[in-house]
């Protein structure tokens, strides 16, 4: 038999109802771990949950991670439907783009919000929970945009906010290690998602990108699933602060 490497642990991961978190779900239930989706596309991640709940115990729950009663609200759930978290993978994120002269205060504020404070909310309120029960993982969902330029579109609040995701990233992994709560990152690169169809649907920018990339392709979702697993599991037990770039070598250059 094939050793299921998250058996009876419990997982939440917000931003799960499509993308690169359902993908993640999907994986964490067939390694064995009971999963909580976190979205505000309430009815996809019920979509999601009930698909899932054929193999393992899962709950959707409607939440907007940018505010804390919603964030509190989800997990007083957690506690009572679980009673405790192992993992908390922070990947509900939002792009909209611009130019940097054309950004208003009011997307700077709402990406931030989503991208940055959502992280920072529900990490606090898992690191309380997890600090209870002997320790935990969280993961954040960052990007390339992160650490370095994606002069092939307009992610100017985008790249900010997944820049202080790994810094965000950096310093909870100092302050919750006597806790026993590792913290990584995951920088993916650019993934076949909904939030990407748009802009890769115009081929000549899809040329352009594929251009930055060693493997000459783009990633699938399933592709960032084994480094959420890794980080989760007991291979990574001596890894926090730490960020893998899942890119197809984008950033090599």
């Amino acid at each position: 038999m094939i050793e299921k490497k998250l058996e009876g642990k419990v997982a939440l991961i917000t931003g799960a109802a499509q993308g690169i978190g359902k993908a993640i779900a999907e994986r964490f239930v067939c390694e064995g771990a009971s999963v909580i989706i976190a979205d505000l596309l309430h009815e996809k991640a019920e979509k999601v949950a009930k698909e899932l709940s054929k193999n393992q115990r899962t709950l959707a729950v409607k939440t907007d991670v940018s505010l804390s009663r919603d964030v509190e609200n989800l997990f007083s759930i957690v506690r009572r439907e679980f009673g405790r978290l192992d993992i908390l993978v922070n990947n509900a994120g939002i792009l909209i783009k611009g130019p940097f002269l054309d950004i208003t205060e009011e997307i700077w504020d709402k990406t931030m919000a989503v991208n940055l404070k959502g992280p920072f909310l529900c990490s606090k309120s898992a690191a309380e929970l997890m600090k209870g029960t002997g320790g935990g993982r969280i993961i954040n969902i960052t990007s390339i945009d992160g650490a370095v330029v994606y002069h092939h579109g307009h992610h100017v609040p985008y790249g900010v906010s997944k820049a202080g995701l790994i810094m965000l990233t950096k310093i909870m992994a100092v302050e919750l290690a006597h806790f026993n709560i590792n913290v990584n990152a995951i920088a993916p690169g650019v993934v076949r998602t909904e939030i990407a169809a748009g802009s890769m649907s115009n081929s000549a920018h899809l040329e352009k990108v594929l251009g930055e990339i060693p493997l000459d392709r783009l990633a699938d979702p399933e592709e960032i699933t084994g480094a959420a697993v890794f980080l989760s599991g007991s291979d990574s037990s001596y890894m926090t602060g730490s960020t893998i770039f899942v890119d197809g070598g984008w950033t090599t250059h």
